[in-house]
């Protein structure tokens, strides 16, 4: 991805708690603590010359139709170049601790539109897997739900040219090489190595450095 090409290019990261990462909402260039800042905070010393400019709308506790319901506002009057969204955890998750979950057909409808609307506008897309790893009670199962929503965004990624980002397998195989309680505190929320993980493929991928 050449963003380079973009005067002053303005990037914006979207998804839930994982993007919010306690970020303030009285300031909009504050971008949390997690992995937007990370990923960054490295686009900058690494690329200075291109001048880009990041924002943060993740909101915690968000699922696809939330996303929906805010994305005039929160994206598309914002004019970014690149979008990079991570979401679906939630979608997952409420099926299992409030009996609310989000039918695939739904996640996938809600997604979709939310992709068009920004295909339209020219923005570079990139979509971040949601994913899991087996630290609380139960989360061995939610691959059943989760699954199929990880094969809708794969699916999307093709169909929208979007960049993809395979977060679920990429701390799979982080958790061979240490417990996934060291990624993931509670199975989703990254540690301070989840988010710099996050951060470091999301660079790899869009720019292919081999630096980090």
């Amino acid at each position: 991805m050449n963003l380079a090409t973009y005067k002053n290019p303005l990037i914006l990261f979207q998804g839930d708690s994982i993007t919010d990462a306690g970020r303030n909402r009285e300031d909009p260039w504050n971008l949390g603590c997690g992995y937007a800042l990370f990923a960054a905070a490295w686009f900058k010393a690494l690329f200075p010359e291109i001048n880009a400019a990041f924002l943060n709308r993740g909101v915690s506790g968000d699922r696809v139709v939330d996303l929906k319901a805010r994305w005039q506002k929160d994206c598309l009057d914002l004019k970014p170049n690149l979008v990079s969204i991570l979401i679906g955890i939630n979608d997952c998750w409420r099926r299992y601790d409030h009996n609310d979950p989000t039918p695939v057909e739904e996640f996938e409808a809600n997604y979709r539109e939310i992709l068009e609307q920004t295909k339209e506008t020219g923005a570079e897309i990139v979509l971040c897997e949601p994913f899991v790893l087996p630290v609380m009670a139960g989360q061995e199962s939610w691959h059943e739900d989760l699954g199929p929503k990880i094969q809708v965004v794969r699916k999307l990624a093709w169909e929208f040219e979007a960049t993809l980002i395979p977060l679920d397998g990429i701390f799979a195989r982080a958790a061979t090489l240490q417990k996934p309680a060291y990624w993931l505190h509670d199975g989703v929320h990254p540690t301070e190595a989840g988010h710099a993980l996050i951060a470091r493929e999301w660079l790899r991928h869009l720019f292919e450095l081999e630096c980090l």
